[in-house]
């Protein structure tokens, strides 16, 4: 059964986790615009083998704290909230840590910058390329902006335009974003012919019925979270760019050694948005005890839950080997 608690952090912060099991310590961090719930069907397998299983909150979101700072979401604090996490869960042990979407760059860069708290790291949807040696809103400039072309992260930029859009009707936009870039959606959903001011709406449909991997009463949930915690902080997380790549830089030759795990979709956008080449060697060049990189037939961004079964047994894997 899944229990529910508030962590106390050193900082103020207040970070809501989710809990079941007993054993090591496997922290799940979500990413946008998402919360603890996205591990739904992670969670009673990981605890059915052996461990604790445990999902968060991000700042910004459900029951955690929810600052207005841009600035209180960079990488920095970010990693920062996950230590302190693993410390009051597991002070005496190292955790595994597994994150997607914005929790993917969350966990890769907490195994980098803490290594001594973190025993393996798995990434799903967004892959770990290293160190940046630029800042991601310099590439955005270059392959978007200066090109007339929208880019969604530039238009989050837009505050508070970008708030309010979301926050407008939040089931909405939850169903519209959610589809147009899950592996259910044909190939053109995604709208890549939009000028620079277009909105983030424009043109993404609204499809009915829903793929069945995200019932009502999922969406249900989702929703009542954001008309709770509104979309500030979240976006937040994509206004930190520049600092991020400040605060990475001194970390740069360093790399990740823990054993790692990456899994995404081979319709994921976030594999194609800015033309990536062998994805699997420039990981395995930054992550050298790299034990697995799959991707999923058919599935999409949101790959935990579009392909639950899949996942977990490649989790459950990778667990038993460490």
């Amino acid at each position: 059964m899944i229990a529910f608690d508030t962590l106390e952090l050193a900082d103020g912060v207040r970070i809501r986790v989710a809990s079941e099991g007993e054993g090591p310590l496997v922290l799940m961090v979500h990413g946008f615009p998402e919360s603890w719930y996205s591990w739904r069907h992670q969670m009673g397998p990981v605890a059915e083998a052996g461990f604790r299983a445990v999902a968060m909150d991000v700042r910004g979101y459900g029951g955690s704290s929810k600052p207005f700072e841009i600035e209180a979401y960079d990488l920095e604090s970010l990693t920062t909230d996950i230590v302190q996490v693993i410390d009051r869960l597991s002070p005496d042990a190292p955790a595994v840590l597994i994150g997607h979407d914005w929790g993917a760059p969350q966990v890769w860069n907490t195994a980098l910058v803490h290594p001594d708290r973190v025993r393996a790291v798995a990434g799903l949807s967004v892959p770990y390329l290293g160190v940046p040696k630029a800042s991601f809103s310099t590439l955005i400039e270059e392959v978007f902006t200066r090109r007339g072309k929208f880019f969604y992260q530039h238009y989050f930029q837009k505050s508070p335009q970008a708030e309010q859009d979301l926050e407008a009707d939040p089931r909405d936009f939850l169903r519209r974003f959610y589809y147009a870039i899950s592996g259910d959606a044909p190939d053109g959903t995604w709208p890549n012919d939009k000028g620079v001011d277009a909105t983030l709406l424009e043109g993404l449909p609204d499809p009915d019925p829903f793929p069945a991997w995200l019932t009502p009463a999922d969406l249900d949930y989702y929703t009542a979270e954001f008309q709770r915690s509104g979309f500030r902080g979240p976006l937040n997380r994509y206004r930190n760019h520049d600092r991020d790549f400040r605060w990475l830089s001194q970390f740069a030759g360093r790399r990740i050694a823990q054993p790692a795990l990456y899994v995404g979709g081979d319709r994921d956008l976030v594999l194609s948005m800015l033309g990536r080449g062998d994805l699997v060697a420039m990981m395995r060049a930054e992550m050298p005890d790299l034990r697995g990189a799959h991707l999923l037939p058919g599935c999409g961004h949101w790959t935990q839950q579009e392909r639950p079964e899949a996942v977990n047994a490649l989790l459950l894997d990778w667990l038993g080997s460490l």
